[in-house]
């Protein structure tokens, strides 16, 4: 074999090297955002710590009701915030953290389920806010007031 073909061979698996260790670089500098999830998988402690911080705690919407059926909110309760109670309501359209102050109610933070967006809002402070989403299933609105100091869901008029 001559020289040629070998500097070739040389070349061409040094090139081959060179290009796998800056890919393999780059994934490592991405990091989660390509192969993993981003904010990891949490054990129960963790999980217990971040719901037991007064901050809005980003949650999972159960499945969507079936057309025509009457939505479901439900609430998971938190701990008081500043001024009054903090609680995460859950539709099928979309979940929303409201909390009760000296001014009413107010939505801290509010998300739509996957394949839903939000169709209109009022955040508050005020007597009653709301937030409505629309998606594949209809509108799904979410109406709060305070009672007591905590946040309740309010009937439609």
């Amino acid at each position: 074999m001559g020289r040629r073909p070998l500097l070739a061979a040389a070349g061409w698996l040094a090139t081959t090297v060179a290009a796998t260790l800056v890919g393999l670089a780059a994934i490592q500098l991405v990091g989660a955002g390509i192969t993993g999830t981003a904010g990891g998988v949490r054990d129960e402690r963790e999980v217990a710590r971040a719901l037991a911080s007064p901050a809005p705690v980003t949650t999972t919407p159960g499945p969507a009701p079936t057309a025509g059926a009457t939505p479901t909110v439900t609430a998971a309760s938190r701990p008081p915030a500043a001024g009054g109670g903090r609680r995460a309501f859950v539709t099928g359209g979309g979940t929303a953290v409201a909390e009760c102050g000296p001014a009413g109610v107010r939505l801290v933070s509010w998300s739509p389920a996957q394949g839903y967006r939000v169709k209109d809002y009022d955040q508050g402070p005020d007597d009653h806010v709301e937030v409505r989403f629309v998606g594949p299933e209809g509108e799904h609105e979410l109406r709060l007031r305070c009672r007591g100091g905590e946040p309740v869901a309010a009937p439609h008029d």
